[in-house]
């Protein structure tokens, strides 16, 4: 902060001629307001109206968001928002500008008085306002009616039981056609009873979920689902059989497009869905014909808010292009010809016109295009060539794999063999615990060193197919080999073992990195980033990486694809959460704040920052955290260092003994189910499924409490090269969040495994995929609902800076889809944050208001639309 005397003594200065000009303005009460209230934040005696926010006050962000929400507490104040902050960084300017928007902001409207709850628009229906241009109403939350404790008790009781009755007849299953395939009378034979066992099965599990969505739902329309009832069980249990289908791990294939149209989708010809996130209520979704869906979209056509289930129809029309990590929520559409960027989002009641471009959260019109690969020659042969090779290929080569190479490595092995032999005695012999000891270690660890080198090599081989900047059609043998490189590449396991330490580099520069010249931070990257192509992707000297980069190195058409080199610039430091595209516009020495759009058009950024979708520019560093600045070079730094990355080496031991303890544990799990096989039958088979599951969970509370000491975690406010933080660090790595968390998701399970693993959890909450990096710095009310890829991260980390605190949400909040919730954010009883927005930290939402955008602001309860040429969704065809 800038010397309190310094400042007044400026301001003295200057007082005459302000103070005068203020006093005779029109904007007096408004200047006063906001110097008062500011002075208060930054604890000095007064604020000068032309001093910079942040270059002579040396506030940051955290700063001007408590500014931001004291007034909001103040009757005479005006309502700010942190882009208005960033765009207009003093007193005067700010004052200004928020006169000039008065006039507009008090014209009359249909608004709800505020505090009331307002009714959802069913359908996202359009309204005329005076000049003719549509209106789309945005919905608001309306509360349900409470279902009580006895439907929620009920609904966990079913959801148990649906996994209990699964499991017992996936048991059954393959219990049987192992005992058949291990009385084949040879290799040959028991790889042709694996291919006939593996074949049906295959198309069992993958037929199961389509009926019964069919018998369970039958056709989704738009409706309300009171959580936790009996209608709300059916749609649980169809929408995990539908995630959980093996035609999910075929996205980006005609074979995905076909398993939506079976679950009752729209699907137009030629259309390319590259996204996993697979959507539920299906019948609900049209896209028209050579329409693409990048990866990482949410389009589910429902989402979750207060105490609701709500579905509604997504349309997209024909040559439509969804940028990558966007989201779609229900009652959207988008005409043909039209494109959405990465980053970005449609809230509901949105529509974007033929033929227009649309950015930014949530989305606007933008003269930006999107598209950056042309078409290519890419037939119906050639999409059904490639579509029966990977069915080929899933049930001769991996099925038969999976089940007759364990039958034959037991059979081969006699350490494995001795694991299964019938017979209750065998448990009660030290051998067979020995054996299992010995087992674990050599498959593990084995596996751990096979898989890193199978990792840096071949992939090196199969990009020799691929070359950069060249246009291919889709579904080919080069197509094949680019999926292959990103599915390889992208091994999660190793990012978070290398992650947070010195060590990344090496790594990362193994799988095909261009890292030139690295200067060494001991956190150059995160534990979880992805490329489409390590190859040609490159990062600058001294840039540092946070969690949840997505280096977009792959274009998509309808019918073609192109790989291009993206590089970051030298000594940017990249927030948690941002896609960086390949025609990303941006330099050396910037600032990519969390969940940013990287822009694509315009000059090339440099020392500047930047946050928001559509981005701003904000300053590139703050004087407040310069603070550190002394432990990054010379001597001290040295040290420091070193002392880290042993630090970190003992970490990354912990890391792997943790691991190699559970997957003991399960594979012991597994070996006494075997032994007790044929004295209980496939019963033991399906209550080792049940175990394994408990191992997991109590994995993941076990290493929670052990790696906090049993205390939970404390805010900090430190650098990267102090102890605190390197136990910080361990805390992520040593945790063991592992995905079978998912398995709980929309179900109180959920509740009850955050509540173990120190999350202060309300009643009745529903949470359907949401995460907490820091689970004891989290407060969660009664009856919240957090919806699917949503997030609560109470840190950041900012040029070896980092900061953590609590952040708390009242009753009855509900957090959008893919919304982040940074730290030392409060938000309100019956708060609602929008889809894809980003609330910044030190943010303090009032009780009832509903906050959109990224940044997140208080928004009208109607957002503008263009005129549209005609409506998208009666446009949208299928072919």
């Amino acid at each position: 902060m800038m010397d309190k005397s310094a400042e007044v003594r400026r301001c003295e200065q200057d007082e005459a001629s302000t103070t005068g000009g203020d006093r005779a303005g029109p904007g007096t009460g408004t200047t006063r307001i906001l110097a008062e209230t500011l002075a208060g934040v930054v604890h000095t005696e007064q604020v000068c109206v032309d001093s910079h926010f942040f270059d002579d006050l040396g506030a940051d962000s955290l700063v001007m968001a408590h500014f931001c929400a004291r007034l909001r507490k103040r009757p005479d104040a005006p309502s700010v928002s942190m882009k208005e902050i960033y765009r207009h960084p003093t007193i005067r300017s700010l004052a200004a500008a928020l006169e000039e928007a008065a006039p507009a902001a008090s014209a009359p409207s249909p608004a709800a008085a505020p505090g009331s709850v307002r009714a959802s628009s069913a359908a996202g229906a359009q309204r005329q306002n005076g000049d003719g241009a549509s209106r789309a109403a945005v919905p608001g939350s309306v509360m349900a009616p409470p279902s009580g404790r006895p439907h929620y008790v009920l609904c966990a009781t079913l959801q148990l039981a649906f996994f209990v009755a699964y499991s017992f007849g996936a048991a059954l299953v393959l219990t049987k056609g192992v005992d058949w395939i291990a009385g084949a009378s040879g290799l040959v034979d028991t790889y042709l009873r694996a291919i006939a066992f593996g074949g049906v099965a295959f198309a069992a599990v993958c037929v199961l979920p389509i009926v019964a969505k069919w018998v369970l739902v039958g056709r989704w329309r738009p409706r309300q689902i009171r959580i936790w009832s009996m209608d709300y069980l059916r749609f649980w249990c169809v929408k995990t059989l539908i995630r959980s289908d093996p035609l999910v791990f075929f996205h980006g294939s005609p074979l995905y497009t076909l398993y939506l149209r079976a679950l009752g989708a729209r699907i137009g010809r030629r259309v390319t869905v590259l996204s996993r996130r697979v959507p539920v209520c299906t019948d609900l979704l049209t896209v028209g014909d050579d329409t693409v869906i990048r990866k990482d979209v949410f389009f589910s056509c429902y989402r979750a808010e207060s105490g609701v289930i709500r579905t509604g129809p997504v349309t997209l029309g024909k040559d439509v292009l969804v940028g990558e990590v966007t989201v779609i929520d229900i009652d959207t559409a988008m005409g043909d010809g039209t494109q959405l960027g990465h980053a970005s989002s449609l809230h509901a009641g949105q529509r974007v016109p033929d033929g227009e471009h649309w950015h930014g959260s949530p989305a606007q019109p933008a003269d930006v295009d999107y598209r950056a690969v042309g078409p290519a020659r890419c037939g119906a042969a050639r999409r059904a060539g490639y579509s029966l090779s990977q069915l080929l290929g899933a049930v001769l080569v991996h099925v038969p794999l999976a089940v007759a190479g364990s039958v034959l490595l037991f059979a081969a092995v006699p350490q494995f063999a001795s694991l299964v032999e019938p017979g209750p005695t065998a448990l009660t012999a030290w051998d067979f615990y020995a054996d299992a000891l010995v087992t674990s270690i050599a498959l593990f660890f084995g596996a751990v060193v096979l898989g890193l080198l199978f990792t840096v090599t071949v992939p090196r081989v199969l990009n020799l197919a691929v070359r950069p900047d060249t246009v291919y059609p889709l579904f080919g043998f080069r197509y094949g080999m680019h999926r292959t490189i990103g599915f390889l590449s992208n091994r999660r396991f190793f990012k978070t073992l290398f992650g947070d330490s010195s060590a990344i580099v090496h790594y990362l520069g193994g799988l095909g990195y261009r890292l030139s010249r690295v200067e060494q931070t001991g956190s150059n990257f995160g534990t979880i980033m992805k490329q489409d192509n390590p190859f040609l992707s490159a990062v600058g000297r001294g840039t540092m990486v946070a969690d949840g980069l997505s280096i977009i190195n792959a274009d998509f058409s309808s019918s073609s694809f192109c790989v291009s080199r993206v590089t970051i610039g030298a000594h940017n430091f990249v927030g948690n959460y941002v896609a960086y595209p390949s025609q990303g516009r941006t330099g050396d020495n910037c600032l990519l704040a969390t969940k940013v759009m990287v822009p694509v058009d315009g000059k090339v950024r440099e020392d500047v920052g930047l946050l928001g979708s559509p981005s701003f520019e904000i300053p590139r560093s703050v004087l407040r955290d310069s603070k550190f600045d002394h432990l990054k070079d010379g001597e001290i730094f040295r040290r420091r260092l070193a002392a880290k990355n042993k630090h970190n080496v003992f970490t990354m031991a912990l890391h792997l003994l943790a691991r190699w303890v559970f997957f003991f544990w399960v594979a012991l799990v597994v070996s006494v189910a075997a032994d007790l096989y044929d004295a209980l039958g496939v019963s033991v088979i399906a209550l080792a499924n049940l175990l394994t599951l408990v191992f997991t969970v109590a994995d993941m509370v076990l290493s929670e409490r052990v790696a906090t000491g049993f205390r939970g975690l404390r805010p900090l406010y430190c650098s990267i090269y102090e102890r605190p933080f390197w136990r910080h660090e361990r805390y992520w790595k040593v945790t063991s969040v592992s995905e079978a968390i998912m398995v709980f998701n929309g179900t109180p399970f959920k509740s009850v495994v955050w509540r173990w693993m120190g999350v202060r959890v309300g009643r009745r909450v529903f949470d359907d995929g949401c995460y907490f990096p820091e689970r004891s710095l989290v407060s969660i009310g009664d009856e919240c609902v957090l919806n699917e890829g949503s997030r609560i991260q109470c840190h950041s980390q900012e040029d070896g800076t980092f900061k953590s605190d609590h952040s708390a949400l009242g009753a009855g909040c509900t957090v959008g889809v893919g919304a982040l919730v940074h730290y030392g954010v409060t938000m309100g009883d019956e708060a609602v944050l929008a889809p894809d927005s980003f609330l910044m930290k030190g943010e303090e939402m009032p009780p009832g208001a509903r906050w959109a955008g990224n940044p997140a602001r208080e928004m009208p309860d109607e957002l503008p639309v263009p005129p549209a040429h005609r409506d998208a969704a009666a446009t949208a065809r299928t072919g």
